[in-house]
């Protein structure tokens, strides 16, 4: 086992338990790192693994170091600048999605403001036609006047047996 074997594991273990709690409290950033974690350690993992393997062929056939060395090192490159991107798009996805969701909180909350803004207003003109309309209309206050004082006389008197 290498350095990059090990480095590997931790990383890779240590992004299994960052995306955990990332869960738990339900931080999307956290969940994302703890994957681009997960992604990187796993491949530092399987360049060290490959890494060994390679000695392993050196000691065997001493002939093919040199080249063998070299093309485990662009692949290591390769890997690591994968996996780096690959991080770069998840939080520029994650970036974006956030962005959007606020987006559309606003939204909901200004057309919500709209709604309250045209509820009060039709309360306001009902209240205006209701008032227009009783004010115009001689009998609708005699009516209620009615209504008034019959309810008055019984709640002071109650119900005779």
């Amino acid at each position: 086992m290498n350095k990059n074997e090990l480095h590997g594991g931790a990383r890779y273990l240590g992004g299994k338990v960052e995306k955990a709690v990332g869960d738990a409290v339900n931080s999307r950033e956290w969940q994302v790192d703890g994957v681009v974690d997960q992604v990187a350690g796993g491949a530092e993992n399987l360049y060290g693994r490959a890494r060994s393997v390679a000695e392993d062929a050196v000691d065997a056939a001493p002939g093919f170091v040199d080249a063998a060395k070299e093309r485990l090192r662009d692949a290591g490159d390769a890997v690591s600048d994968a996996a780096s991107r690959a991080g770069d798009r998840a939080h520029d996805v994650a970036d974006r999605a956030a962005g959007r969701a606020q987006d559309v909180a606003d939204r909901a909350a200004r057309r919500a403001h709209d709604v309250a803004d045209r509820a009060g207003d039709a309360a306001s003109h009902g209240a205006a036609r209701v008032n227009a309309t009783v004010s115009h209309s001689p009998a609708i206050w005699a009516l209620g006047a009615a209504v008034g004082g019959y309810l008055l006389g019984w709640l002071i008197h109650g119900e005779r047996a």
